[in-house]
């Protein structure tokens, strides 16, 4: 399957004389990545329903509307003979699909070409920073700058003219939420640090590597028969059930099934071709499941469920009721602690910010980080309280990467980006956290993922900077974070099916990892995921229901409230030649209640264009 992005859309869009925004953009490219069309496919198929409807104009309403009439009857409901058939001639390619950055960069350099190197110079040597820095602000970033020099690592790098002649800096594309006296900024300083500390505890956690690739298959097996089984006992006694009828025996009266989804092919998962495998308890057998007698429904492979309905003949199941998951307790602060604490609390809760940013933090068309000295100088003008920072820093999709164009060791390039976050920083005083990527070209391909390893920080420096693995749970001030930098979101999506009114796909994805109660329920994986299933079972679950949930991904931005978490997507620094997006936080805390009941934090949230 070819490549797709938003510019091959618009482009075909503009054939049929159709102009829209970038938010439509996206939701077409979310449409095509679900149902694996190319952007002139989806736009015929627009241009054919909107005809019929009378020349229907292309919104985000209509847009839900031709997903619901056109879409999920005419790609997703394929029967299973056919995607078999299909996916002879389909490769299952996640790997392709994430390579939208290295598409994007094709069609954007079309007009770089007519520029002449003479105008380009001249171009790049009249274009000022992002904003006129402070001289204090000046002075936090004049050395990383100096560090992140693109000549330094490729003597064939220049700075990127499309990311120097970007528009909307710092415009505010997403909010989320209120808070009373609301102000963008840090309120600790240097010698009042942030409490902050991984749930999972020091011995419990991926500090040191570990041996990979010597897992059985019958180890394997273990594990996902322990999920079922954990999961199911969950359920019964949520939903007070008596117990778990085997999945292949069959019945005249209606029964209630315990098992996991999955398809009965290579292909994607679709309403036809929905298996029940039920674990070793309920006879281990897979069943095929009719889901015509279901109102809503929504399902992904490797997801745990109950069913009630009926298997006359022990040959398929009909499921006339679906029970999903239950989330884990939020955080609670203990009594005794809450009880030794002064009684003298302030009438105004103390506000808490953090800064997220995901990489890639260099533009697809050159090695250069003017991407993240930017950020930099946002950090040292806000001043957050903590700084969490998500991989790719060397991304291994670069093209520069890619081609082995650099003069420096991978190893040294990191050393060198993260040396300039932790001097930019030094004077602001926030929390830096460091959570690595499977796209971390240095580091460790394997999940869950170790965290980096910085030998040669300084005493001081390591006091400031925390190292954590990928996923991890960090309480920060009370307040519970959920962090991966997988790209969940984007997995999910293109494999989960639903049949469900008034919800949007990103809800119930993350309503998913939320009652699967881990951080990537999806199975089997895709296949740049190389999961280790033994540590997965230890590190990728999650140990309570985070307060906020970071899920990057390459999808579309967002900052929303999913079954009280707050979820966060805060897009990535860099799209394509381009600058992308990074978010904010602001937490009020309400001092604990001397019962014992958990106060939920006040959250505020923005999305904001580097």
């Amino acid at each position: 399957m070819a490549l797709v992005n938003a510019d091959r859309i618009e482009s075909e869009l503009n054939i049929f004389d159709i102009v829209c925004g970038d938010d439509i953009l996206d939701k077409m490219l979310e449409q095509c990545l679900c149902n694996r069309l190319q952007g002139d496919e989806i736009v015929l198929e627009w241009v054919a329903f909107s005809t019929t409807k009378g020349g229907l104009k292309l919104s985000l309403n209509t847009l839900d509307q031709f997903e619901h009439e056109v879409l999920n009857k005419k790609y997703k409901a394929k029967p299973a003979i056919a995607k078999r058939e299909e996916s002879h001639n389909r490769t299952r390619d996640i790997n392709s699909l994430h390579d939208l950055i290295k598409a994007e960069e094709e069609e954007e350099s079309l007009l770089d070409s007519y520029s002449t190197p003479a105008k380009v110079s001249q171009k790049r040597a009249l274009t000022t920073p992002e904003h006129p820095q402070s001289k204090r602000s000046a002075a936090f970033i004049a050395s990383p700058g100096l560090l992140l020099c693109s000549a330094s690592f490729s003597p064939s790098a220049t700075p990127s003219q499309k990311y120097s002649q970007r528009g909307g800096r710092g415009e505010v594309v997403s909010t989320f939420g209120a808070i009373q006296g609301t102000r963008w900024a840090g309120r600790k300083g240097q010698m009042n640090g942030v409490q902050l500390e991984l749930l999972e505890g020091s011995e419990d956690s991926l500090i040191n590597n570990y041996k990979y690739m010597f897992q059985r298959l019958r180890d394997v097996r273990n594990v996902l028969t322990e999920k079922i089984e954990e999961l199911g006992e969950e359920l019964r006694t949520n939903f007070n059930i008596e117990e778990f009828s085997p999945v292949s025996l069959p019945a005249q009266d209606s029964v209630t099934v315990l098992g996991q989804v999955c398809c009965d092919s290579n292909g994607k998962l679709n309403s036809q071709s929905v298996l029940l495998e039920a674990g070793p308890d309920q006879g281990g057998r897979q069943v095929p499941v009719d889901l015509s007698e279901l109102r809503e429904y929504s399902l992904f492979p490797g997801q745990v469920v109950v069913m009630e309905g009926m298997n006359t003949s022990g040959r398929k199941f009909v499921a006339s009721k679906l029970f999903e998951g239950v989330p884990l307790p939020f955080y609670s602060t203990p009594i005794k602690q809450e009880m030794d604490m002064d009684m003298d609390i302030p009438d105004v809760p103390e506000q808490l910010m953090v800064m997220v940013a995901c990489g890639p933090y260099t533009p697809s068309d050159g090695l250069t980080f003017d991407p993240l000295v930017d950020l930099i100088n946002v950090i040292a003008r806000d001043r957050p309280d903590v700084c969490i920072l998500l991989g790719p820093f060397v991304d291994s999709k670069h093209e520069q990467i890619e081609k082995s164009l650099v003069t420096e060791t991978f190893d040294a390039i990191f050393s060198r980006c993260v040396g300039s976050i932790v001097e930019g920083t030094k004077g602001v005083g926030c929390r830096l956290v460091f959570v690595p990527s499977q796209r971390d070209v240095h580091h460790h391909f394997i999940y869950p993922q170790p965290p980096f390893i910085l030998p040669d920080l300084s005493k001081d420096d390591a006091k400031r900077v925390t190292l954590v693995p990928d996923p991890c749970t960090l309480l920060i001030d009370g307040v519970t974070f959920g962090l991966t930098s997988t790209d969940i979101l984007f997995h999910m999506g293109a494999e989960e099916i639903s049949c469900a009114s008034g919800s949007d796909r990103f809800s119930r994805i993350l309503k998913h990892m939320l009652t699967q109660r881990n951080y990537y329920p999806l199975y089997p994986p895709v296949e740049e995921v190389n999961m280790d299933y033994e540590k997965f079972q230890g590190y990728g679950q999650m140990p309570l229901s985070p307060d906020v949930l970071i899920v990057p991904s390459e999808l579309r931005f967002f900052i929303k409230d999913v079954i009280g978490c707050v979820c966060v997507n805060p897009g990535r620094l860099t799209k394509g030649q381009v600058g992308g997006t990074y978010g904010r936080l602001l937490i009020q805390r309400s001092a604990p209640s001397i019962d014992g009941k958990r106060v939920s934090p006040c959250v505020a949230g923005q999305v904001v264009k580097i």
